[in-house]
């Protein structure tokens, strides 16, 4: 799946489920762990259909935030950079 066919959180979740092909322990560290905090918030805009919006994205932003203390430094860096590429599709 590709980035621009993403327009729900639905879509965001398939795109996350087709990075298992890339083999790349760092981005399906990053896309687990972001998606854990994706389903939760999107519970609060109505459900996984939900469109992507900018209002979600700065939700997960506060909440991935929120839970710094959780990751090691190199960690966050990871779902740093990982989230921030998902910018564009929100």
């Amino acid at each position: 799946m590709n980035l621009e066919n993403v327009k729900t959180v639905a879509d965001l979740c398939q795109y996350f489920d087709s990075l298992i092909d890339h083999d790349d322990d760092d981005l399906l560290f990053a896309s687990s762990y972001v998606r854990g905090f994706l389903v939760v918030a999107a519970v609060e805009f109505g459900d996984e259909q939900q469109a992507l919006t900018n209002e979600l994205y700065d939700l997960v932003t506060s909440q991935l935030d929120a839970a710094r203390s959780e990751l090691t430094p190199r960690d966050k860096v990871i779902v740093d950079n990982f989230w921030s590429s998902l910018k564009t599709s929100f």
